[in-house]
């Protein structure tokens, strides 16, 4: 049952067949399984397979609702979210009175588990591209794109869920799809298979014969030639519904699933919680206070902010934008960042700080005398925030400065090093 809820409330579900019909929050940090789909539990509550009927809800731009439930999981229905999408329809859809919530980054990352990846990208509206290969004979390599969520309910929502045949004795084994039928889905087989070599899946299909002919069970047609793609979008969409608001992103996912896309929306959040950290406050210097300090110009000048400075700390920020000189030439197929360029920055924030130390840093310079103990973490790629934090690893005397340099992108140590500078009056 679907029930109109009051402003920010949000998106929850409430179990109606249990004492007091407690209320279960459709947010990441709710999430306790994700395995082949979502389960939300809170103090010991829980609702299954929620990621078709958050991604129909979220389609339709829809902030807060109720969700009863007279049992513990969503029915799967035909396997995709068009009759979700439908009900919610007919029902009818009221504009309330509050600005939906943005959830808006201007820096790339991505999350990574074995071999599926999805990736961030700013962007003003929400894209998604998928992509899919799980190295089978039957289900070749498939794409699906969507540009608006506009477009879900045509494109994207009748796209039914899928497995493999040879997984779903092990789905039956962990009670899985004790209510499944071979109509909530698409089911592919590999090989010609024994029926008498099915075990408890016999149970839940109709296939007359002894033999099992290779291919798609029941020879059920597709609606589209990519519609586990689409399938694996929806998921996707759904999944990120957990993140509480309305996300704002070029996001390109390879072989997603539901561990994956709920890890992503958790990484989605924090980078939000981060850099409202990082900008909550105005920065201290901009380009302009920088270029009255140090002597280094465009396309030389590598830092953009100081946002935090000291008597022996500072912290600088870079914006590396996918339109950097280097990008064209260094690995122009896969950009990165060259690590002495991160290292030159490193040096420039450092200079700061060193020239914090004398009353008219506009008539000094710094020149670097020693960079010890370097170390590349990880690679530094177009449209994320470089953040540097340096210290002093002693007092400054005799116009030497020994710092120890930190480079983050996110939470993450990309780039650390120990530099030593000398401070030079220049000469007038």
């Amino acid at each position: 049952i679907f029930l109109p809820a009051e402003i920010n409330t949000g998106i929850r579900f409430r179990r109606i067949d249990l004492k007091d019909k407690p209320f279960i929050e459709a947010t990441v940090e709710n999430v306790s399984e994700t395995n082949r789909r979502t389960v939300l539990t809170k103090k010991n509550v829980i609702v299954e397979t929620v990621e078709h009927v958050l991604a129909a809800v979220i389609s339709l731009s829809i902030t807060n609702i109720i969700i009863e439930l007279n049992g513990p999981e969503v029915p799967i229905l035909d396997g995709g979210a068009s009759m979700l999408i439908t009900t919610l329809e007919i029902a009818g859809i009221k504009e309330q009175l509050e600005r939906r919530k943005s959830i808006k980054i201007e820096n790339y990352f991505k999350v990574t588990v074995e071999d599926s990846i999805i990736e961030f990208f700013p962007n003003k509206e929400l894209e998604i591209h998928v992509k899919i290969d799980y190295d089978s004979n039957i289900l070749k390599p498939q794409t699906a794109s969507i540009k608006t969520l506009k477009n879900f309910k045509k494109d994207i929502a009748g796209a039914r869920t899928f497995c493999f045949l040879h997984e779903l004795n092990q789905l039956i084994e962990h009670n899985l799809i004790k209510g499944g039928d071979e109509n909530n889905g698409l089911v592919f087989v590999e090989e010609d298979t024994s029926i008498d070599d099915l075990g408890a899946v016999k149970k839940i299909i109709s296939n007359k014969s002894d033999i099992i002919k290779k291919g798609i069970l029941n020879n059920k047609e597709l609606l589209w030639e990519n519609e586990q793609a689409k399938h694996k979008l929806l998921d996707l969409v759904g999944d990120l519904g957990l993140a509480g608001g309305d996300v704002k992103g070029k996001i390109v996912a390879t072989k997603p699933g539901h561990k994956i896309n709920v890890l992503f929306t958790k990484k989605l959040l924090s980078q939000v919680n981060k850099n409202k950290d990082i900008m909550k406050t105005k920065p201290l210097m901009k380009i302009d206070d920088i270029k009255k300090i140090l002597p280094h110009r465009e396309p030389f000048l590598f830092i953009d902010e100081i946002r935090e400075l000291g008597e022996n700390h500072v912290t600088g920020i870079k914006y590396v934008r996918e339109d950097e000189y280097y990008f064209k030439g260094h690995f122009p197929g896969l950009p990165v960042m060259p690590g002495v360029l991160q290292i030159e920055a490193m040096a420039q924030t450092g200079g700061i700080l060193a020239l914090n130390s004398v009353p008219d840093p506009e008539n000094y310079l710094t020149y670097f005398m020693k960079i010890d103990k370097v170390k590349f973490k990880q690679k530094v790629e177009p449209n994320c925030i470089l953040i540097f934090k340096l210290h002093l690893l002693s007092p400054i005397r005799r116009g030497i400065c020994h710092m120890q340099a930190k480079a983050y992108v996110d939470d993450n140590i990309v780039t650390e090093a120990e530099l030593m500078a000398k401070i030079v009056k220049e000469k007038t």
